[in-house]
């Protein structure tokens, strides 16, 4: 069965070539790591000390494991902590936000048995940490065999994963066998992974790792500089629209449009910061013709900025940093059937947050949001119907400083509630960093 995924992968390889040359070349989004996803990583030299390989997809991956991965250094010091990324984007926040934490950043390899062997052998990794649902079958085969410990952590299958993993049950089940420990976020998660063949005695629920973000000092100054640049007061109400998704610019600027029209002396701004880089300068189409002052963030600093009535935050790791310069966050991703952003981050930072309704992705996290009056959702409809709720619920947050402090605090807490998840991990990954 690994022959016939191997074929199967390289035939998909094949057919996807076309695309994967054209995005390299024209939006540069595989050239830079592709030596690597070959395999050809730095080679580490051995010291003696742990090297633990931790896996992050792309920048929700990277942002939940960076509490993880702080703590590990802080307890495990003598630990060479390594992180991939699949994406550019992630490789592009993991170089920042690692930094200080893991002596080598660099891309997951290509799934076939070749990339993956060339990849442990320059790495020689004691362990591997899987962020979330990170199952690649020929990765775990080979780092098994090379007597590598294998953990999933911060675990999650969602329905539409376990369906398709259905698909090929008794091989998954076979790839799971590899896995020394799954570490989930919740119950459901858990009992999803066992109906695919994984033992239950490798099974631990712990938590959502993103309950336990916090801002550091680095964001915390990116705040600072950002409030000075472009003049956040709360005389003028900041919405950011986080981590959007075509077509959310256009009903946002729309909803933005009516808010404005109606809000008296405390005319409110609006930051967006799309999800994806290469949709940076299509958005910025989109707000000049909207009609509004404004002005993008990686432009040279200029009188534009204060004035602006919208900003675009065209930029990779600091979406974080601008949450507590807001009053209202609208988390994206949500009113299309993409599944939904992180709302943990906002949340954090003591904001209220509006969602749009397809919030898949964070269902347990929302549910509970939601049933704590700590989080507004808008009803699924037209973009026309959407805007207009989206409109209808901006003004009531921002007209009612009760109701804005009640979201803000009841998300917090929210947060606060929940926290512990990565003090539970690490007590499971105790047996595999030490020594």
């Amino acid at each position: 069965m690994f022959i016939l995924y191997s074929i199967l992968l390289t035939l998909a390889s094949i057919i996807l070539l076309p695309r994967f040359v054209f995005d390299a070349i024209f939006k540069g989004k595989y050239a830079a790591g592709f030596k690597q996803r070959l395999g050809f990583v730095p080679r580490l030299r051995p010291d003696g000390r742990k090297v633990v390989w931790l896996h992050c997809v792309s920048v929700g991956e990277a942002n939940a494991a960076r509490p993880l991965a702080q703590t590990i250094k802080a307890r495990f010091p003598n630990i060479r902590l390594i992180v991939s990324t699949t994406t550019r984007t992630g490789q592009n926040l993991a170089k920042t936000i690692f930094a200080d934490t893991a002596e080598l950043i660099f891309y997951f390899p290509f799934d076939w048995r070749s990339t993956v062997r060339r990849s442990l052998r320059r790495l020689s990794p004691s362990v591997v940490l899987l962020m979330e649902t990170e199952i690649w079958f020929n990765f775990i085969r080979e780092a098994s065999k090379n007597k590598t410990r294998l953990a999933i952590v911060n675990g999650r299958v969602s329905e539409r994963s376990f369906k398709r993993f259905g698909i090929v049950k008794g091989f998954v089940k076979r790839v799971l066998g590899y896995l020394d420990l799954a570490l989930m976020q919740e119950n459901a998660d858990a009992t999803r992974l066992m109906a695919l063949g994984i033992r239950a005695s490798k099974v631990r629920v712990t938590g959502n790792l993103k309950f336990d973000h916090d801002l550091d000092e680095s964001e915390t100054a990116f705040t600072s500089e950002l409030r000075e640049r472009f003049r956040i007061s709360s005389d003028a109400p900041l919405i950011v629209a986080a981590s959007t998704h075509e077509p959310e610019e256009k009903i946002v600027l729309d909803a933005f449009k009516e808010c404005w029209k109606s809000a008296g002396s405390r005319l409110p701004r609006l930051m967006i910061a799309p999800r994806h880089p290469e949709r940076f300068n299509a958005v910025a189409d989109q707000i000049r013709g909207s009609g509004f002052a404004w002005t993008r963030r990686s432009d040279p600093v200029s009188a534009r900025d204060s004035e602006a009535e919208v900003i675009l935050l065209d930029s990779i790791g600091e979406l974080r940093s601008a949450y507590p310069l807001a009053e209202v966050v609208f988390v994206g991703g949500s009113l299309i059937p993409h599944g939904g952003q992180s709302v943990f981050e906002p949340a954090a930072a003591g904001k209220a947050m509006i969602t749009g309704p397809h919030t898949a992705n964070f269902s347990a996290a929302v549910k509970e949001f939601l049933e704590r009056d700590a989080l507004v959702q808008i009803a699924d409809g037209s973009d026309a119907k959407m805007a207009a709720e989206l409109v209808a619920a901006i003004r009531e947050i921002l007209s009612d400083q009760a109701r804005l402090t009640s979201l803000g605090s009841g998300a917090l807490a929210v947060m606060v509630h929940n926290r512990g998840a990565v003090d539970r991990t690490i007590e499971y990954l105790n047996p595999f960093l030490r020594g």
